[in-house]
């Protein structure tokens, strides 16, 4: 039991690094049309993720091996009943990433349009799907007593989840735009600092009717998992605070209590869930745990080993490659084959 305690809390940690990390680089793409007036504007904007985001994407696999690896029966029905929505999510990131490397391997306005709007889109459709199939979690979907998924692959979406699509697409955004800020100056990043003013205050609406929907959710099905009313809260506190923090200019932290915002939103939808990790709509009975989930205590065991000593070493690494890569982006940094 402590194991699988164990690989529940690090699997949400995985998760929350991932939409941390990745969040502003769908931000980034997801501007890229609105505040990238020409090519030279939307090139430093690549540039401020060049080196990074396919790093970022690293924490992904990390979270979908360790699913696999600690809870395979929850792998196995989220990828026979999800398979629609995660298949769309594959393609939007193939084509994102195809996009960043590709866009400036040809000098042609056309050629890089068409990659603009892969990037775009394969930004934004996955930060909806993440946010849509996460809420979908404690929302219920139809899984039977032996563990099955009967539904259409569409049944996860309904209002509330793509309430919460929208809310996470929102908050990556501001986290982009938070980002963009950060990393670019002149006319580009006074337009980026305008652009997270209208999406502060958009996310935090969102954020707002997404947690009190939430709650009413929670109270209908008789069960909230052990979030604390604190965590919830916090988060919408965190978000407000961006507002503040952005008009003061302390950019730096309205980007970390942005990121804050968006770990603790993941963390009410888990500690939601626990000691859940699909509630079936059939009844919580039904319902995917962590104790009729998990592998074996010696598969866990071996994992928890093998976690401990190179886990350190990833992230030190990426730490390094941060602090790398931390100058912003202008037109005389530019390279001649860069993005």
């Amino acid at each position: 039991m402590v194991l699988q305690n164990l690989w529940f809390v690090l699997i949400a940690l995985l998760w929350m690094g991932y939409f941390f990390l990745e969040g502003f680089d769908f931000g980034i793409g997801m501007l890229l049309p609105f505040i990238g007036k020409d090519d030279t504007d939307k090139r430093i904007l690549l540039n401020t993720i060049g080196p990074i985001w396919d790093g970022n994407e690293v924490w992904l696999i990390v979270a979908g091996g360790a699913t696999f690896a600690a809870f395979p029966v929850w792998y196995a029905t989220l990828f026979s009943g999800y398979y629609v929505p995660l298949f769309v999510i594959l393609l939007g990131l193939i084509f994102r990433a195809v996009g960043i490397e590709f866009r400036s391997k040809h000098d042609s306005a056309n050629w890089r349009q068409w990659w603009d709007r892969a990037i775009f889109w394969g930004s934004l459709i996955p930060s909806i799907l993440w946010g849509t199939a996460f809420a979908s979690f404690i929302f219920g979907v139809p899984v039977t007593p032996n563990k099955g998924y009967i539904g259409s692959p569409l049944a996860v979406i309904n209002p509330y989840t793509l309430v919460a699509g929208l809310t996470f697409a929102l908050v990556f955004a501001l986290h982009g735009s938070l980002f963009a800020v950060l990393k670019t100056e002149g006319e580009l990043q006074e337009r980026a600092r305008r652009a997270s003013g209208v999406l502060w205050w958009l996310s935090l609406t969102f954020v707002f009717i997404f947690l009190a929907w939430s709650y009413a959710n929670a109270l209908l099905r008789g069960y909230h998992g052990i979030v604390p009313n604190e965590v919830p809260l916090s988060a919408l506190g965190a978000f407000a605070a961006v507002g503040w923090l952005r008009r003061e200019r302390w950019e730096l932290t309205a980007f970390f209590t942005n990121g804050l915002g968006i770990v603790l939103l993941l963390a009410t939808i888990f500690l939601n869930l626990y000691p859940h990790l699909l509630i079936s709509s059939y009844g919580l009975s039904k319902s995917l745990t962590i104790y009729n989930s998990s592998s074996s205590p010696y598969t866990l065991a071996v994992m928890t080993i093998i976690s401990a000593i190179f886990l350190p070493f990833v992230l030190i690494y990426q730490g390094w490659s941060y602090w790398i890569f931390r100058q912003r982006i202008t037109k005389k940094s530019l390279s001649s084959g860069g993005y």
